[in-house]
């Protein structure tokens, strides 16, 4: 497999550029990082993408972690087509609403009552605002590396594509709204530890993403997930795990499933939407009884509950919970991981998995934290890249973004993509 000329993705993109900032509606996609230029996608099924070139590329972003099931997916199609014919939006409840949130609690019973939006950013600042709302305290602590979407709080040392940018936060974010954000480092149980002793009772909410997705997958330690349990109750601060990438990828019931920690608060999103823009937040009912109408915590979306997310959603979530779905994904990631493992071996390659999750860093050392992250050779990951792209394979494009294995990846593919990570990076 290999690739045309992209003659046509770059006329698109000079096109785009003069009329959408940096060409692009969301800057990690404008490949500036790696090197090169964006692809222009005209269509995708399954495991695949196709530009407008007519180039097919095997496709290990997959919207960054959306399609467990896989592109196009011929029955989440069909919901979402059969919803957006009887209409689009309407303002007003629909059952659908009520039958995706039934699905998504009984997944992750941590969310006793839970809200849909649009996007992580949205579910992850909303989840913050009611957290304030419920202990009436002010402090959110966040960790190093963790994103949690590009509310102007959480853009604090916030890994993905904020990682290249040089300031510590974005421009346009005055002091003063980042004023009340602690971050500490991530995996660091002791600063936890004694951040919370010397503060704990002026914090109003801990979030983290369980399993790091933002800087490259970074995996915590027991002790550190369960510290992060043990502080927030000792001082009456709610845990919220941001499981935007995690929920519905790690188990059925996400990260919190997988380690056996029960979050206060809980975010999904991505897979949650079957391709379509939806996310929620959610958590205990005495949380959740603070938002507006039954509280004084306010939050609304025109869109939120949209009638053709939820179709796509509800689909989705009824194949995930077909028997050993999770099962044979777990299998079948552990055979490619263990491959590969042996072919990065002594390459100066680390190797981060969890569950159906990766990501290679072209670093010398253990990746455990942010600061670990930033010393890996983007250089050659750029390289790497590009030399994957030519073979036909689109992998996330940024050294602090994962890959993911979905259901279509079938084991032919995985074989071509394993043989072409070691002629990639020989």
């Amino acid at each position: 497999m290999g690739i045309n000329n992209r003659e046509k993705s770059a006329a698109a993109f000079a096109e785009a550029l003069q009329v959408i900032p940096g060409g692009v509606n969301s800057p990690v996609r404008a490949l500036r990082s790696v090197g090169t230029t964006p692809l222009f996608v005209k269509e995708a099924k399954g495991a695949y993408v196709t530009d407008i070139d007519d180039n097919k590329f095997i496709d290990f972003c997959m919207s960054w972690g959306v399609f467990i099931l896989g592109h196009n997916q011929e029955k989440v199609s069909k919901a979402a087509v059969d919803a957006v014919m009887r209409g689009s939006s309407y303002g007003i409840p629909t059952v659908s609403e009520t039958i995706l949130a039934q699905k998504v609690r009984e997944a992750i019973p941590s969310m006793e009552r839970l809200r849909f939006v649009n996007s992580g950013t949205e579910a992850t600042m909303s989840a913050i605002r009611v957290a304030r709302g419920y202990t009436g305290r002010d402090i959110l602590v966040k960790f190093e590396g963790n994103y949690h979407g590009h509310a102007d709080h959480l853009l604090v040392a916030a890994g993905s594509g904020v990682a290249n940018i040089s300031n510590a936060s974005s421009a346009g974010v005055p002091n003063d709204f980042v004023k009340h954000t602690v971050v500490l480092p991530y995996n660091d149980t002791e600063a936890l530890k004694k951040y919370f002793a010397e503060n704990g009772d002026k914090v109003a909410a801990l979030i983290l993403e369980p399993v790091a997705c933002n800087m490259g997958v970074v995996v915590p330690s027991e002790e550190f997930l369960k510290t992060t349990r043990e502080v927030t109750s000792q001082h009456g601060a709610v845990l919220i795990f941001d499981e935007v990438i995690t929920g519905f990828r790690l188990s059925r019931g996400g990260a919190q499933q997988r380690f056996g920690i029960k979050p206060d608060m809980t975010t999904v999103g991505k897979i949650a939407g079957g391709g379509f823009p939806a996310a929620a937040f959610g958590g205990r009912e005495d949380i959740m009884r603070c938002l507006a109408p039954d509280g004084p915590v306010y939050q609304a979306g025109t869109l939120s509950g949209n009638p053709v997310a939820m179709a796509a959603g509800i689909e989705t979530l009824n194949q995930l919970s077909r028997s050993g779905f999770y099962e044979e994904l777990e299998e079948r990631s552990n055979k490619f991981i263990e491959k590969l493992e042996k072919i990065v071996e002594g390459k100066g390659i680390q190797l981060n998995r969890c569950g159906s999750m990766f990501t290679l860093f072209f670093n010398d050392d253990p990746v455990r934290n942010f600061q670990d992250t930033k010393r890996s050779n983007q250089e050659r990951f750029a390289k790497y890249f590009r030399n994957m792209l030519s073979r036909g394979i689109y992998v996330s494009p940024s050294q602090f973004e994962g890959n993911f294995i979905s259901a279509c990846h079938t084991q032919e593919i995985l074989d071509y993509v394993l043989q072409s990570i070691k002629e990639s990076i020989e």
